[in-house]
């Protein structure tokens, strides 16, 4: 099948990739843009994990303060030079990252940085759930039931993202990493509210 550049054109706003990548896409999917879109979406998630090693030094601080002025947030998100951080996709996954922040409130950005007593005692709640199961089964469904609750509330890149549940934070970040080409790292955050 023939593809229209007109055809790349809508895949290229719609994603903003390059011509060449969302062209090929369209190929591999014989025109079929919403396949062409979840082929780049697995491409752009190998792109990250190719980059995560690369050192993050530059980036930005992105602030945000509720209207009444009773909840305030501050994100480092860091990349791996400062042209990227001028980036309107960079800044607008910054203010988007710290309204969510607001939003769901996390404890912390990784799984790790969790207090590993707060894990304990979870697992210990889950597992008294979990008599049914087999002995051998019930640490891996403690671990996917924790997951789902525990890292799924209260750890950032597991949590569902405030703009498009249907993607957890991490989802959307290795999405960018994969459009922009370049390692990015949510590196710490602070959300302070009136009275807590």
């Amino acid at each position: 099948m023939a593809i229209s550049a007109q055809q790349v054109k809508e895949l290229r706003d719609s994603t903003g990739l390059p011509m060449m990548e969302c062209k090929k896409a369209l190929v591999e999917t014989d025109g079929d843009a919403e396949k062409a879109v979840e082929i780049l979406r697995k491409r752009g998630l190998k792109v990250a994990d190719k980059k995560a090693s690369r050192e993050t030094r530059e980036g930005v601080i992105g602030t945000y303060v509720h209207h009444d002025n009773k909840l305030a947030v501050m994100v480092e998100v860091n990349c791996e030079t400062d042209f990227v951080a001028r980036g309107d996709d960079f800044k607008q996954f910054v203010k988007d990252v710290c309204m969510h922040i607001a939003w769901a409130n996390p404890l912390c950005v990784t799984r790790d940085q969790l207090d590993p007593e707060l894990v304990a005692k979870e697992k210990e709640i889950v597992a008294a759930t979990l008599t049914k199961v087999p002995e051998d089964k019930r640490e891996k469904a403690a671990e996917g039931k924790l997951a789902k609750t525990l890292y799924a509330q209260k750890v950032l890149l597991d949590q569902a993202f405030s703009k498009d549940d249907s993607k957890t934070v991490e989802q959307v970040l290795k999405e960018l990493i994969g459009k922009i080409r370049e390692n990015i790292t949510i590196r710490r955050f602070a959300r302070m509210k009136v009275g807590e």
